[in-house]
């Protein structure tokens, strides 16, 4: 499994952002996809999570309503709309993904069994 994201950037305070991830290796329909970050010094969190239909979309609280997750399975791509962006939201932002069919599991905010290499947001104030 590889997964590649790519869109980050630096933007001032208010603006926004999307992050991609390619997904190679996998039958990308049948995973479940997340987004996560890690800020300096801080451990890394969970930001949103999309079942393999797209139906199911979740997310942290920090980023519930200025954040959208979503995917296209023809094309084995994740992204994450960023609007709204406040200099917290700094960090390498991580996407991942784990073999499951179901529409939502509580274990998805704590990992997922892949992980790609991260792309960096900054957020100026």
């Amino acid at each position: 499994v590889q997964l590649q994201a790519s869109g980050g950037g630096l933007v001032q305070a208010g603006g926004s952002l999307r992050l991609s991830c390619a997904a190679s290796g996998v039958t990308f329909r049948n995973y479940v996809m997340g987004w996560f970050r890690q800020a300096p010094g801080k451990e890394r969190e969970f930001v949103a999570a999309i079942n393999w239909s797209g139906i199911g979309t979740y997310y942290a609280d920090s980023v519930k309503g200025r954040f959208t997750i979503a995917r296209d399975n023809a094309k084995n791509i994740l992204y994450l709309q960023m609007t709204s962006l406040k200099p917290e939201d700094t960090a390498i932002y991580h996407c991942a993904s784990e073999e499951d069919n179901s529409t939502y599991s509580a274990l998805w905010e704590y990992g997922m069994d892949y992980w790609g290499k991260g792309t960096q947001v900054t957020v100026s104030s």
